[in-house]
C-alpha cells in the first residue's frame, strides 16, 4: 500500500468519497486534492479579473503544454493541449483527406464515440482482433485488413472496452510503408505508459490527462508529426497562428484544467514517483482480477478469468456471470445500478457477446477495495444474473 510522507494512506491525498468504492479510475480519473486546490485558485483569479485572465491565457497555456510535452518526452512543437481526447480526435479526423470511395479502418475494440466520429467522415471497416491475441496475431489482424480503399487507420493504444494494448508500433510501421495515415487513440495512456510515443510512427496521437495522469477533467493532448492541417474544433482569434499555438486560444473555455495538469504530473512524481505508481497499480490490478474472478467462481462454478493477449497494466477484465451486461446498452445500465444500489464506481463493457467488469487501480487503491467488492458486490451481481434467466 502506498503511503504519504506523513504515514497516512495514499487515499488521503484524494478528496474521494468514503461512502463509495472507487474501482473505475479508467473512465474519469481523479485529481489529488492539492491539484484541485491549485485549479480553484486559478478559477478565482479568472473570475476576479476576466479581461486580464483571458488576455494572458495563451501564454500560460503555452507554458503548460511545454511541461506536458516534457513529461511525455515529445518535441514541444508537436503537442497541443485540447479539452479532451474526443476534441483531439475530431480535429485530427477533420485534417485527413478522405478520397471518394475511401474507408476508415478501426478495430472491433474501438471506443464507440470515436467510431461515431469516424463514421461522419467516411464508411468504417472493422478489423476483428481476438481478445486473447498476442502482439503478432493482433498486428496481423489489423494489417491484413488494409485495402486499396483504406484512407485512414484509427487505432487504440489501450482499448477502452477490453483493457488491452494493441501493437501500435508494428501496425503504424506497416501503414507507413503503404502511405496510409494513422490516428492513434491513446485516451488512457498518459501517465500509464512511460514515453508512450517512442518508436511509434503515427501521424496523430491523442491522450487524456485526466485519466491515469490525474489532472482535472478538461485536459488532453493532440500530438502530430505535422500539424499544418490541424485546427481546434472551436475557431477563435488564434486561428491564424501556426500549430500548436492556434490551439492556445479557444474562446472563453475554462482552461484551468490544462493549466493545472503540470501540477498533477509533478505532484505524483513528488509523492511516490510515476514508475512506482505504475508498478503498484499493475500489481494491484492483477490481485484485483484474481480476487474478484475467484469470488464469482465460488458462486457460479464457472471460470471468470479472461485471457487478454496484451493486458493494459492497471486495467483488467473479469467475465460477468451469464448474460449480465452483455446486451446493447446493458453496461451503462449496470454501471448506474451498481453505483445506486451497491455504492461502487465500476466500469462494465461488452465484447463478443459477453459482459465484462473492467477493474482499474491507481495510487489510492488498496487490496481491501477489491476484497470489499468481492465480498459485498459479487453475490448481488450473481443474483442479478440469475434473475435474467
Amino acid at each position: 500500500m502506498l503511503q504519504l510522507p506523513d504515514g497516512r494512506p495514499a487515499r488521503a491525498a484524494w478528496p474521494l468519497s468514503d461512502d463509495l468504492l472507487h474501482l473505475n479510475h479508467g473512465s474519469f480519473g481523479a485529481a489529488p486534492a492539492s491539484t484541485l486546490a491549485t485549479q480553484d485558485a486559478l478559477r478565482a483569479e479568472m473570475n476576479a479579473a476576466p479581461v486580464r485572465w483571458f488576455a494572458g491565457l495563451p501564454a500560460r497555456i503555452a507554458t503548460a503544454r511545454v511541461a506536458v510535452a516534457d513529461f511525455l518526452s515529445v518535441p514541444h512543437h508537436r503537442l497541443a493541449l485540447v479539452p479532451n481526447a474526443s476534441a483531439g480526435m475530431s480535429a485530427a479526423l477533420s485534417a485527413v483527406d478522405i478520397p471518394t470511395g475511401g474507408e476508415i479502418l478501426v478495430t472491433d475494440h474501438a471506443y464507440g464515440a470515436v467510431v461515431m466520429g469516424a463514421e461522419r467522415r467516411a464508411p468504417v471497416h472493422r478489423a476483428h482482433v481476438p481478445l486473447a491475441a498476442g502482439p503478432g496475431e493482433a498486428a496481423a489482424a489489423v494489417i491484413e485488413a488494409f485495402t486499396d480503399r483504406t484512407a485512414l487507420v484509427v487505432l487504440d493504444h489501450v482499448t477502452s472496452p477490453t483493457a488491452r494494448l494493441l501493437p501500435v508500433a508494428a501496425i503504424t510501421a506497416a501503414a507507413r510503408t503503404r502511405g496510409i495515415p494513422v490516428l492513434v487513440d491513446g485516451a488512457h495512456v498518459p501517465g500509464l505508459i512511460d514515453t508512450p510515443l517512442d518508436g511509434l510512427d503515427c501521424d496523430y496521437w491523442v491522450g487524456n490527462l485526466h485519466k491515469f495522469a490525474c489532472a482535472p477533467p478538461g485536459a488532453a493532448v493532440l500530438i502530430a508529426r505535422d500539424g499544418a492541417r490541424l485546427h481546434p474544433v472551436i475557431d477563435s482569434w488564434g486561428s491564424a497562428e501556426p500549430f500548436p499555438s492556434r490551439f492556445d486560444v479557444q474562446g472563453t473555455l475554462d482552461a484551468t484544467a490544462q493549466l493545472t495538469a503540470p501540477h498533477a504530473l509533478t505532484e505524483i512524481e513528488k509523492l511516490w514517483g510515476w514508475q512506482r505508481v505504475r508498478e503498484h497499480a499493475e500489481e494491484l490490478a492483477a490481485y484485483a482480477t484474481a480476487r474478484v474472478a475467484s469470488a464469482f467462481t465460488e458462486l457460479t462454478g464457472e471460470d471468470h478469468t479472461v485471457e487478454v493477449g496484451m493486458p493494459a497494466g492497471p486495467m483488467r477484465l473479469v467475465r460477468l456471470p451469464g448474460t449480465l451486461g452483455a446486451a446493447p446498452g446493458a453496461p451503462d445500465a449496470l454501471r448506474a445500478r451498481v453505483l445506486a444500489e451497491l455504492n461502487a464506481e465500476c466500469a462494465f463493457s461488452t465484447f463478443g457477446g459477453r459482459g465484462y467488469l473492467r477493474l482499474s487501480a491507481h495510487a489510492y487503491n488498496t487490496p481491501a477495495d477489491y476484497d470489499d467488492f468481492a465480498t459485498n458486490c459479487v453475490p448481488t451481481l450473481t443474483a442479478w444474473s440469475r434473475a435474467l434467466h
